[in-house]
């Protein structure tokens, strides 16, 4: 059952960096290991495929240090997902803690 909370939460963490910056795969599971997630790429690109395929994500590519990287921004409906996000997690907050 936790592991399906963390994946909650590891969803809210992406869609959360993705407004603010483009991310990719290997930078994010960084930012995430910050946080005490430590995903496999196994675990994660999953993840990021999931929330592109339903229109949370958009990626493009792009050439870096003569690889291609694949990086993802939080399309409007993944914005207006992470708000309604943040304003339940407010509402559980103050009922929980």
């Amino acid at each position: 059952m936790f592991r399906d909370f963390f994946l909650g939460f590891v969803r809210i963490h992406i869609l959360y960096h993705a407004t603010e910056e483009p991310i990719f795969g290997v930078g994010i599971m960084e930012e995430l290991a910050r946080h005490g997630y430590q995903l496999s790429a196994g675990t994660l690109y999953p993840i990021l495929h999931g929330l592109e395929k339903k229109g949370y994500l958009c990626s493009h590519e792009q050439v870096v240090n003569g690889k291609v990287r694949k990086y993802y921004d939080a399309t409007p409906e993944g914005k207006a997902a992470l708000k309604e996000a943040k304003d339940k997690i407010k509402e559980l907050v103050d009922e929980v803690v």
